[in-house]
C-alpha cells in the first residue's frame, strides 16, 4: 500500500477526528521526508537531473562555441579573487558588467572548451543571478 492509500485508510478508520488529524500529520511528515531525497537520478518521468545537467552543459557549450569570434568568450579555474570550486571551472560570455552570462561547469569538460581564452582569473562577478542570465542569452 502506498503513502497516500494508507493515509486514506487510516483517515476512514480514525474514528475520530483528533486520530484523523493524527493520520494527516504523519502523511505529511512521510511526504516531506520523501520530497527532500533529491538525487541526480532523480526524474521528472522523462529525464534526469543528471540528464537535464549534461544537456544544459553541452547546450552552453555550443552557444559559447558559436558566439566566441563576436564577442568573448572565456574560462577559468579561478574567481576574480583567486578562490574555486574543487573540480569546477567558470566557462562565460562577455567580461563587462551587466552583461555577463557565466556557468560554472565540470573540470572534465575543460578540453571542451579549448575555444575559449583562457584567464588567470575570472572578471569580478557583476553579481547576475539566474534570471539575468536568461534574459542575457535571450537578448544574444
Amino acid at each position: 500500500m502506498n503513502i497516500k492509500d494508507e493515509l486514506i485508510n487510516n483517515i476512514v478508520h480514525a474514528g475520530s477526528e483528533e486520530n484523523a488529524r493524527k493520520a494527516i500529520d504523519s502523511y505529511t511528515v512521510q511526504v516531506q521526508e520523501e520530497s527532500v531525497k533529491v538525487t541526480e537520478n532523480t526524474s521528472d518521468g522523462y529525464h534526469t537531473f543528471k540528464e537535464l545537467y549534461e544537456h544544459r552543459i553541452t547546450l552552453y557549450i555550443a552557444l559559447c562555441r558559436q558566439w566566441e569570434s563576436n564577442i568573448s568568450v572565456w574560462r577559468s579555474k579561478l574567481h576574480s579573487d583567486g578562490s574555486s570550486y574543487e573540480s569546477w571551472f567558470i566557462l562565460g560570455i562577455d567580461k563587462q558588467k551587466d552583461k555577463q552570462i557565466t556557468y560554472h561547469l565540470p573540470n572534465d569538460k575543460w578540453n571542451d572548451t579549448s575555444f575559449a581564452e583562457t584567464l588567470e582569473k575570472a572578471p569580478e562577478f557583476d553579481g547576475h543571478t539566474s534570471a539575468d542570465v536568461l534574459k542575457r542569452i535571450s537578448n544574444l
